[in-house]
């Protein structure tokens, strides 16, 4: 049995339905739905609904989280549990990636500015910055962050990441600095792109500190959790001048409120999380589950399990 909270019309629907039989249940159904039910596919990363609902969960097997990020479904219950964990790992790597190297374009080459200027009717020539040869560096080093390391090297910049546990000779970053240690490394870097998973270590990880220690020319990108940053922090840094300009694709509350600083300031650059959502994003997570379900019911091993300890699927 299937229960999928917050599911759309899924394009592979009939297909799903002729395996295993399907209920479809939103947050305040699935307390009744969940019964009996082995297999839950979450289609609303930021729902909590299986916490609430969690005593109901008697015959729950595997859940599968349709997307990248599954730090909104995990409590200590379900860590501790027997149930196997998935989520769409790879399906958003080259989107975002893209969406990274355009965010640092877009900065490099004032392309904000020469469309607020041309709002305004007025020619303006300035020199822009050459991107080749700038100085990246990836916070996070999962499948996302790989293919962004590879697709921002290919533009000519130079990329090191930073993770869990620091490294020589990554094959996709050369340099692997801990996370932990981020403040004593961002002097140098130009653009500083967080894609790191949300976990208890990573939460408020581009703090006050990091950002005191980075130059005044750098720009900040996040593409993973708005959590990652200390909001306030990074609002009084570029405010202060002591930080260029954020590239912000996420928030510790989204939608972000109407009366929020951020939509003000010339140097934030805002997206209502959609850095990888490219045309066809949603046949392809259903495709994804489709494929890990079929796993399922011939009794294979799962694809992108994620580590429930680490909230993340390990990649090495």
């Amino acid at each position: 049995m299937l229960t999928s909270p917050g599911a759309p019309d899924l394009p592979n629907a009939l297909e799903i339905e002729s395996l295993t039989e399907v209920i479809y249940a939103d947050a305040e159904q699935l307390p009744e739905a969940l019964p009996g039910a082995q297999v839950l596919l979450v289609w609303d990363f930021f729902s909590t609904a299986l916490r609430d609902a969690w005593q109901s969960a008697t015959d729950l097997e595997w859940i599968h989280v349709a997307a990248a990020g599954v730090d909104s479904l995990l409590f200590d219950e379900l860590r501790d549990s027997d149930i196997t964990v998935t989520n769409a790992h790879g399906a958003f790597d080259v989107p975002i990636a893209e969406f990274v190297l355009a965010s640092i374009l877009a900065h490099d080459k004032q392309l904000h500015r020469s469309k607020e200027l041309q709002r305004n009717t007025e020619w303006q020539h300035r020199e822009l910055q050459q991107t080749a040869g700038q100085r990246a560096l990836v916070v996070g080093t999962g499948g996302i962050g790989r293919a962004t390391a590879r697709l921002l090297r290919a533009a000519g910049l130079k990329v090191t990441g930073a993770g869990r546990t620091a490294r020589e000779r990554d094959e996709d970053f050369g340099t692997v600095i801990a996370s932990s240690e981020l403040a004593e490394h961002v002097g140098e870097v130009d653009h500083l792109v967080l894609i790191a998973p949300l976990t208890g270590a990573t939460r408020g990880l581009l703090n006050g500190e990091v950002l005191q220690r980075m130059k005044p020319s750098a720009h900040v990108i996040n593409v993973g959790r708005g959590a990652l940053v200390d909001e306030p922090a990074l609002l009084d840094a570029l405010r202060e001048g002591r930080v260029a300009a954020a590239s912000l694709d996420v928030f510790e509350h989204e939608p972000l409120p109407r009366d929020h600083p951020f939509w003000a300031m010339p140097n934030v650059h805002i997206s209502a999380h959609m850095s990888g959502d490219v045309i066809g994003w949603r046949t392809t997570l259903a495709e994804q589950f489709q494929d890990n379900l079929g796993r399922w019911l011939r009794g294979e091993t799962l694809a992108n399990q994620v580590d429930k300890q680490l909230g993340y699927v390990r990649v090495h």
